[in-house]
């Protein structure tokens, strides 16, 4: 299985709108998020992923077929550098999880933003956080802080890590990488 993690460009806001709405609607069971008269959770401020160079939006993709997303900001709740990168959303469809997939597309991203990190987990959401527990301190090697309280304004926990940390790289110069299937 090939697997790529592809910037979002705006023209393609659609399909990441489409595929927001899908991760809203598994996200619902941990939140209060209902639907809006038309039938969508929404995303505010998903605009500005195309405008906010504090933003970024990227997709998974596995064998050429949409498999998620990823939005990046720097909205930090734990760490104090402003220049903190944080994972805002991290969404892999059902049909693609167990596969390695999130944790090859998260380890990428880390990659390619080399610098402090802060990953968010919401304590109902059980699966993520052993998903991050794992990914993350297998890419960090442990070297790592977790922060198992609620911080200002979030009911979850986190991890600030650095990536410059990090010498051994796993992909290549066309971001992406091939996966072998067991």
């Amino acid at each position: 299985m090939i697997i790529n993690v592809l910037s979002a460009e705006e023209s393609q806001k659609t399909v990441l709108r489409q595929l927001i709405e899908l991760y809203s609607y598994d996200f619902s069971q941990y939140t209060d998020s209902d639907v809006d008269e038309r039938g969508l959770f929404g995303y505010p401020g998903l605009d500005n992923y195309w405008t906010d160079e504090t933003k970024h939006p990227f997709f998974i993709k596995a064998d050429n077929h949409f498999a998620g997303f990823i939005l990046v900001n720097m909205s930090c709740k734990y760490s104090t550098n402003k220049n903190t990168y944080n994972i805002a959303q991290f969404f892999v469809m059902k049909k693609y999880r167990g596969q390695n997939i999130g944790n090859h597309a998260a380890m990428h991203i880390f990659n390619l933003f080399k610098g402090e990190w802060e990953v968010r987990i919401l304590n109902a959401n059980k699966p993520a956080l052993l998903f991050w527990h794992k990914v993350i301190n297998e890419y960090t090697k442990e070297n790592n802080i977790f922060h198992p309280h609620p911080a200002l304004d979030w009911d979850g926990v986190g991890y600030t890590f650095s990536s410059n940390l990090i010498t051994e790289g796993i992909y290549n110069e066309n971001s992406s990488f091939r996966k072998n299937r067991y």
